[in-house]
C-alpha cells in the first residue's frame, strides 16, 4: 500500500513538468456557503485537468523497454490529454481510446498532443475492454486512468500541495470517479494532518463509490454534465484505500453541479467543467457538513465544451430570475411595442430578444402574441418588471 513518502517521490519526479497551482481563499463563495472556502486551481494545469500529476508520475516511472514499446489508455477525456502530452514529452507512441460521448473539445486537443485517438463504446467500460485488447495485441503498456499505484501517487501530490501551502484546513473536498484522485489526497492528508476530514463527491447518475461503500451493487448510468467522473468500475486499489479513511463520499445532484460551475465562474472568474466543479457542488448541496470549517475544495479540470458552458450559465440566470421569458398578448395596434419597451426599460429591465407573431395569435385577428427576453438584476427585480407589465397587458412566464 502506498504511504506518504510515495507521493513526496512523485512530487519530486513531476516538479517542473506538472504546474504547482495556486490555492486561493474566496470570500465571495465563504459568504454563500457559510464555510471558510479555500479553492485549489488544478484546471489551470498544462491540459486542463489535474490529470497531469498521475500521468506524468506513472510514465517516468517506465523502463527504457517499456518506452519502446509505446503506451495505451482509456479515457473519457483528461486522462487522455495528459498521457498525451507527457508521452511528447519523453517521446514515447501513445494511443488513447475514448467513448463515443467524449466531447469534442477533449478529443481534438489529445490529437493536438500527438496520440492516435480511437473512439470506441458508449462507457468507459467498454472503451477500455478495447484498449486492454490493442494493449495485448500490440504489446502496449497499459495506462490506467485511476488503478495504478503510480498514478495514485503522482495524483495524491494535489492533496500535498494543498496541506502545505493552504492554512490549515479542517477538510477537503475531492471530485470522484474511479477513486484515485481520492485514494491519493487521503494518503497525503491523512499523513500530514491525522484526524483531516475528507470527502468524496460523486454525482448523482454515477455514486458508484457511495454504492460500494454502502454494500449496495452498483447501478450507474444516465446522462451528465459531470462526463469525467462518470464511471461504473471503481478501481480496487483506490477502494481498499477509500475504505479505510475517506470520511465520507457525497452524492451530488445534478443541478448543484450545474450551480457550481456557474458560482465559480461569477465569483472566482474560473472555468470549470462538471466532473472539476462536483466539489463545490457537494459544499452548496451540503451546506451544514462544512459551515464555519476551513474547507480545501479541489476545482480539478476546465475543460468544458463552449456550448455547454453557454447553455450552463443561461439556465442560471433563468434560475436566479435575472434572465426572463415572458409572453404578452397584446392588442395589434400603432404604439404598443413601444409602450411595452418603455415599460420594460423604465423599470431597469435590458431586451435580450423579441418575437412579434400576428398571423398566429390564438385570440383575434386585431391581436397579436409577443414573446420578449429580459435581462433583470435579481428575481425582485424581474418581479417588479413583471408587475410594470401586468398592470396594461396579460404576462406569462414562459
Amino acid at each position: 500500500m502506498l504511504t506518504l513518502s510515495d507521493v513526496q517521490a512523485a512530487a519530486d519526479r513531476i516538479a517542473g513538468k506538472v504546474v504547482r497551482t495556486p490555492i486561493l481563499y474566496n470570500q465571495a463563495i465563504s459568504r454563500l456557503t457559510g464555510a471558510e472556502v479555500w479553492l485549489k486551481f488544478d484546471n489551470m494545469q498544462v491540459t486542463g485537468a489535474f490529470k497531469e500529476r498521475g500521468a506524468a508520475n506513472r510514465l517516468a516511472l517506465l523502463s527504457d523497454a517499456e518506452r519502446q514499446r509505446g503506451v495505451i489508455a482509456m479515457s473519457a477525456g483528461n486522462h487522455a490529454q495528459a498521457v498525451a502530452r507527457h508521452a511528447q514529452l519523453l517521446g514515447i507512441d501513445a494511443t488513447i481510446v475514448m467513448p463515443k460521448f467524449t466531447p469534442s473539445t477533449k478529443v481534438t486537443r489529445t490529437e493536438a498532443w500527438g496520440a492516435k485517438v480511437v473512439l470506441v463504446g458508449e462507457t468507459l467500460a467498454e472503451a477500455a475492454q478495447h484498449a486492454h485488447q490493442v494493449a495485448e495485441t500490440e504489446s502496449r503498456v497499459f495506462i490506467h486512468p485511476y488503478d495504478d499505484l503510480g498514478v495514485i501517487a503522482g495524483q495524491g501530490t494535489l492533496a500535498l500541495e494543498m496541506m502545505q501551502d493552504g492554512p490549515d484546513l479542517d477538510a477537503l473536498v475531492i471530485p470522484t470517479g474511479g477513486g484515485g484522485l481520492l485514494a491519493g489526497c487521503l494518503i497525503a492528508a491523512s499523513a500530514l494532518k491525522p484526524g483531516i476530514a475528507v470527502f468524496g463527491a460523486e454525482v448523482e447518475t454515477y455514486a458508484a463509490m457511495a454504492q460500494r461503500l454502502a454494500g449496495r451493487s452498483v447501478s450507474v448510468g444516465g446522462a451528465t454534465i459531470a462526463e469525467g467522473i462518470a464511471v461504473r468500475d471503481i478501481g480496487e486499489t483506490p477502494f481498499r484505500i477509500v475504505e479505510r479513511r475517506v470520511t465520507d463520499v457525497l452524492v451530488t445532484p445534478e443541478r448543484a453541479i450545474e450551480e457550481a460551475i456557474g458560482v465559480l465562474v461569477e465569483s472566482a472568474k474560473t472555468v470549470a467543467e462538471g466532473a472539476g466543479a462536483t466539489g463545490l457542488a457537494a459544499v452548496l448541496a451540503y451546506p451544514e457538513r462544512f459551515r464555519g470549517k476551513r474547507v480545501g475544495i479541489a476545482v480539478t479540470g476546465g475543460n468544458i465544451d463552449a456550448r455547454i458552458l453557454s447553455n450552463v450559465l443561461l439556465r442560471a440566470l433563468l434560475r436566479d430570475g435575472r434572465l426572463l421569458r415572458l409572453h404578452l398578448q397584446i392588442p395589434d395596434r400603432p404604439g404598443v411595442l413601444a409602450d411595452i419597451a418603455g415599460k420594460i426599460g423604465g423599470s431597469g429591465g435590458n431586451i435580450i430578444e423579441v418575437s412579434h407573431q400576428r398571423l398566429f395569435a390564438s385570440s383575434s385577428v386585431q391581436a397579436a402574441e409577443l414573446e420578449v427576453m429580459v435581462e433583470a438584476r435579481d428575481k425582485a427585480h424581474a418581479n417588479s418588471i413583471v408587475a410594470a407589465l401586468e398592470e396594461t397587458y396579460i404576462v406569462r412566464r414562459v
